[in-house]
């Protein structure tokens, strides 16, 4: 089915599912091309964009998504979207009662937001380089590859570090007004009704919360042609953990023949943390990732935390990377990142794989839940080649965990999917001069494909390796925060020189990045740990408020028993060697 395209819905569920979520439309927006022989057009935009008509006629092209959040949640952000006038059409009727008036000042925008406010009302041009290739789509104002093009040239930069609130202050992109949904009876902000436990989210679904959803499911189900499955972005350390193993559910039990990848969510830290929230977020974690595992066809969490429990390792150091991982602008743009080319296999135009092929591929032997690496973003010099690149990381791997599980470092694997994103206008194969010898095995090989699958396979022999090579790289635009190293240039790729001390660093309009889905040995001790956590105090006495709104008592010690189990799936006794007695324990 090559060219077909295979449409995606994806869910996002909860606040730091809405950052992650929102720096990744702002790329695939980024990277819209309609022209077929442009490089950008390996992705398949139309998989997870859809087009469509306002009541007069204009043409939109907005995200196929269902967002739902909090209340006090979206800020500016008008819960119908802009494209649509909600009064059109409706007739008023007189009110005839007393009227009290409440005057409140809406929420000030910050200088990106402003911007795109005077875009809309044509104020300024739409060549100006925050436009978003969705709006030149709707307006016509250019095409999009030109657009693209002279991004690097008009690209504004914003420092947006102090301003950014919530998800919806760096959204670049209109929404359909069937996306968002605003959960009305928990706040976003403040003390009171916080959507804190497991169980909180799961009484969410229900009553008139459910028939909305399902009328949203089916209003975007009913349109695709060749549905391939949903992609869920869900909370995981708070009370979405719950709300997402009821989406889950509901999406197995009436779309069961769909590919549901399902991606739990958690920032490295939070606001107003306290030992009794962190062992709030701990529970969540584990409940959370037993039921979405159990109805998703994959599951992957994706965190830069070093850790689910109460008391995590540091996050991961990028050595290109110049972030703060406790700012959640920051932490949730590393993370989309690595998303855009984890999901580059059942999002390409052609020779792609979709979602039950990679779940298929993965999930083997009950094994649904994979670990996450990446090389954010991966070092490749400028006018280099692949084996050049793969050759000066051959003692370690170059990817970094992004699902708080350290890889194994004995080369055991079940299954690795691999994914180079971005080596445009590099060599994949080296091609020395007539009578030089070759400097690695690397530089023998004569396509990309074999030359990354030697690399991975020199670390992992034996394993199972599927891969997927996309030359164009992920576009950078505002306001996506310039977190990059001084040593790279403005493609991503690592300067030749390294810059005088104090030299402004160029603006980075795009990054190569390497990733890596696993399910192996390694995923044995954190799921272990994750359950020997959850289990290890007495729930009734230290945090009975927890169960206050569900689960029971039996379901939520028949949760952590499932947890068990799964981490057993993954326990691989064919090394021969001793296990210590505390993984003997908990494997009993």
């Amino acid at each position: 089915m090559s060219g077909v395209c295979r449409e995606v819905i994806t869910l996002q569920l909860g606040h730091y599912s809405n950052f992650v979520g929102t720096h990744w439309w702002n790329l695939q927006d980024a990277s819209l091309s309609y022209d077929p022989e442009s490089p950008l057009a390996e992705i398949q935009s139309d998989a997870v964009f859809r087009e469509g008509q306002t009541l007069g006629g204009q043409v939109t092209y907005t995200p196929r998504l269902i967002s739902m959040d909090l209340k006090g949640s979206l800020r500016t952000l008008r819960q119908e979207g802009n494209l649509y006038d909600p009064g059109a059409g409706s007739s008023a009727v007189p009110w005839e009662g007393s009227v009290a008036m409440h005057r409140q000042s809406p929420p000030q925008k910050n200088s990106f937001l402003e911007d795109l406010e005077k875009l809309d009302k044509g104020e300024i041009l739409a060549e100006a380089a925050f436009c978003s290739a969705s709006q030149l789509r709707r307006t016509g104002a250019v095409s999009v590859d030109a657009f693209n093009s002279q991004l690097a040239r008009l690209q504004k930069n914003y420092r947006l570090e102090g301003s950014v609130a919530v998800w919806s202050d760096f959204l670049r992109i209109h929404l359909h007004p069937r996306t968002v949904t605003v959960i009305h009876q928990f706040n976003h902000d403040g003390e009171a009704h916080r959507l804190e436990a497991f169980g909180q989210g799961e009484s969410v679904l229900q009553g008139a919360p459910l028939d909305e959803l399902e009328d949203k499911l089916h209003f975007f189900v009913e349109e695709c042609d060749y549905l391939q499955g949903f992609q869920v972005l869900c909370d995981l350390a708070d009370g979405f953990a719950g709300l997402g193993s009821k989406v889950t559910e509901l999406l197995q039990d009436s779309y069961g023949g769909r590919g549901i990848l399902t991606w739990g969510l958690a920032p490295v830290g939070h606001r107003d943390s306290s030992p009794v929230r962190d062992l709030y977020h701990l529970l969540n974690c584990a409940l959370g990732s037993a039921h979405m595992a159990a109805h998703s066809s994959l599951f992957c969490p994706l965190t830069l935390r070093g850790g689910l429990g109460r008391r995590p390792a540091p996050p991961p150091q990028f050595p290109l990377l110049t972030y703060d991982p406790a700012l959640w602008y920051h932490s949730s743009s590393v993370l989309a990142l690595a998303l855009d080319a984890l999901t580059v296999p059942y999002r390409l135009r052609n020779n792609g794989a979709p979602m039950w092929q990679v779940a298929d591929s993965l999930a083997v032997s009950g094994r649904k839940v994979v670990a996450a690496y990446g090389a954010v973003p991966f070092p490749m010099m400028p006018g280099g080649s692949l084996p050049d690149a793969l050759s000066a990381c051959s003692d370690a791997l170059p990817w970094k965990p992004l699902s708080a599980c350290p890889e194994g470092g004995d080369g055991r694997c079940y299954g690795q999917w691999a994914t180079l994103r971005g080596f445009e206008g590099q060599e994949l194969i080296s091609r020395p001069s007539p009578g030089i010898k070759p400097q690695t095995p690397l530089h023998t090989l004569h396509s990309g494909e074999d030359v990354l699958a030697a690399y991975v396979s020199s670390f992992y022999p034996s394993a199972p390796l599927a891969l997927q090579l996309v030359s164009s790289p992920s576009k950078l635009t505002p306001p996506f925060p310039q977190i990059f190293s001084p040593s790279l240039d403005a493609q991503g790729f690592l300067r030749s020189l390294a810059p005088p001390p104090g030299a402004p660093s160029p603006p980075i309009s795009s990054v190569p990045v390497l990733t890596s889905l696993q399910s192996g040995p390694a995923l044995h001790p954190w799921l272990s740990e994750l359950h020997r956590s959850a289990s290890a105090f007495d729930i009734r006495r230290l945090a009975p408020s927890f169960l206050s709104q569900g689960p029971e008592m039996a379901d939520y010690q028949e949760a952590l028993e499932d947890l068990r189990l799964l981490a057993r799936c993954y326990r691989d006794d064919s090394s021969g060697a001793m296990r210590s007695s505390s993984e003997e324990e908990d494997d009993d």
